[in-house]
């Protein structure tokens, strides 16, 4: 379930419930933001899904331990989607271990599925497998979180008009390599 919790839901109330150790609005803030986490993390973590539930698994004391230091509850979803990223970025280099990717095989006598497409999609993957982590963490938050550049100035500790630029130099370079297959 992404989004925000709404003005109506008491937002702040909810946060400052959860920081004083109230576990139902706890669970709130989990039921709300745990999806965003964990698809973020994915991408981070090369498509490794056990990997970025462990992340987001590991994300979730961090934040509620961290919660009273939070300052506006309206960025709630970044703050907690960042803290995700930074556990799988760490979780990536304690393993430092290749994952095996498991593809799924086509269904060969169906015309519902372009194998074309397929296929850019398994060079898609590849290729930002291939990229650093940290870049996989901008790519996700961008491309899968949906943060903006003022957003992820802050949790990538840039300034917003670095990020465009290295956000522009990252999907030139995935182009470029996509095209050279």
């Amino acid at each position: 379930m992404s989004g925000t919790l709404a003005a109506d839901d008491g937002a702040s109330g909810v946060v400052a419930r959860a920081a004083s150790g109230d576990v139902r609005a706890l669970e709130q803030i989990v039921a709300r933001y745990h999806d965003d986490m964990t698809r973020v993390c994915v991408v981070v973590c090369g498509g490794d899904a056990d990997l970025a539930q462990d992340a987001v698994q590991s994300a979730w004391p961090i934040a509620w331990r961290m919660l009273g230091t939070l300052r506006d509850s309206s960025n709630l979803r970044a703050w907690l989607v960042t803290v995700a990223a930074n556990e799988a970025r760490q979780m990536l280099r304690a393993r430092r271990r290749h994952t095996v990717v498991e593809l799924d095989v086509a269904d060969v006598g169906s015309s519902r599925h372009d194998p074309a497409e397929a296929i850019r999609a398994v060079d898609l993957r590849a290729a930002v497998r291939r990229l650093d982590p940290d870049d996989r963490t901008l790519l996700a938050l961008r491309y899968v979180a949906g943060f903006d550049s003022a957003e992820l100035g802050p949790a990538m500790g840039m300034s917003p008009s670095g990020v465009r630029s290295r956000l522009e130099r990252l999907v030139a370079r995935l182009r470029k390599e996509l095209d050279d297959d």
